[in-house]
């Protein structure tokens, strides 16, 4: 392990286990949407639409951020991680169509709270150190998204019910919540005194706002919608379908973590310029997919696209603000982005309905490719 990365581990090991702890909250979910679908009697567009109810949560979460990481401090991670756990616990309330949607709502706000609070930590960390941060932390998102999907499949395989399911990856998701307490070298925002620009670099946090849209779309998609893909249309045993979240989140650990070194060496702007193209290419790829071997593999070639795009886009839009600003602006641009879980799961399940999954899978291809002029367009220094 270089030094440089030892370094950056030390250094964010806070909001690191706190985006492992959301990994593996999403990764649970991911895999068990087959379940919790048919636990709903739920059809594709119902189901989609009642998935709102995590967008709405995660927008209004991501406009409080600012003011709740002002107002908890050091221990805002170690609290929401805390009621993330109890969040995790809710799917099994889901006995109807009409429960979904409330679930999803609180798990939304909870979740999205814990995470964006992390994205804010490690931004101020960013800019206390020196150093590139974004991508070894998401990393460590995928990577654990991608255990559990692969850990709740093979419970799945095995017949456990999503009650015996949820309480046990709890255990990981508390144990990670413990390693987000920090007792010293906190350094609030507060503490900077230095002017404020009059206004906010709007056109920075407009462009990012975009290229988040994307990512959140197609990556929700994958998440969301993968194990329904393989299972259903391509004929894979039950517990098979783990295997698509599974993919998307082992692939984005490991190029996030490559991201890493190279977003060092290459630059904020070039990466996400390359990633955008790879990322459309796999989702073509698996939208024309005719076995599970090339869906996976395109869903592969896709999540190494998308890796990328928001943490080294959120780490661009922290160069691009003034550092009193930096919090709001990226809250603001992860609340327009996070649109894209309220357009992405109804969206798809309306395609999906009607047009099935593979026509789904082009689209998001399309909107994938918006990310190139998005980048090209964006400022070249602070508003």
């Amino acid at each position: 392990m270089s030094h440089s990365l030892l370094k950056a581990i030390t250094v964010s090991r806070a909001p690191l286990a706190a985006l492992g702890a959301t990994g593996f909250l999403w990764g649970t979910f991911a895999a068990m949407v087959p379940v919790v679908k048919m636990r709903a009697e739920a059809s594709d567009a119902v189901f989609g639409l009642a998935l709102l109810g995590s967008a709405a949560g995660g927008m209004l979460a991501m406009y409080l951020a600012p003011a709740l990481n002002k107002k908890l401090g050091r221990l805002a991670l170690p609290v929401l991680g805390l009621c993330s756990l109890i969040a995790l616990q809710l799917p099994v309330l889901v006995t109807s169509p009409w429960s979904l949607f409330p679930v999803m709502l609180a798990l939304g706000i909870v979740v999205a709270s814990f995470d964006v609070n992390a994205n804010l930590r490690i931004s101020s960390l960013e800019e206390q150190h020196g150093l590139h941060l974004m991508n070894l932390n998401h990393a460590m998102f995928s990577l654990c998204f991608g255990m559990a999907s692969l850990a709740v499949g093979a419970m799945r395989a095995r017949g456990m019910a999503l009650e015996q399911v949820l309480p046990l990856m709890s255990v990981v998701i508390f144990a990670a919540g413990i390693l987000t307490i920090e007792r010293r070298g906190f350094v609030a925002e507060d503490e900077d005194q230095s002017p404020t620009p009059d206004k906010l670099p709007w056109r920075a946090i407009l462009l990012i706002a975009l290229m988040m849209f994307v990512a959140f779309v197609s990556e929700n998609t994958v998440e969301t919608w993968s194990a329904l893909f393989l299972e259903r249309e391509l004929g894979g045993a039950p517990g098979q379908g783990g295997f698509g979240p599974a993919m998307l989140g082992f692939t984005m650990a490991a190029f996030r973590l490559a991201g890493q070194l190279t977003t060092e060496r290459l630059g904020e702007r070039r990466v996400i310029f390359w990633s955008g193209l790879i990322g459309m290419c796999g989702a073509v790829a698996l939208s024309q997919a005719p076995t599970q071997g090339m869906a996976l593999l395109g869903i592969a070639l896709m999540a190494t696209g998308l890796a990328v795009i928001v943490p080294t886009a959120t780490s661009l839009l922290g160069k691009l603000s003034h550092r009193r600003q930096r919090d709001m602006a990226i809250s603001r641009a992860w609340m327009i982005g996070f649109v894209g879980f309220f357009v992405g799961p109804t969206s798809i399940g309306y395609l999906s309905e009607h047009f099935g999954l593979r026509a789904a899978f082009l689209v998001v291809a399309g909107l994938i490719g918006l990310i190139i002029p998005a980048i090209l367009s964006l400022p070249a220094r602070k508003d």
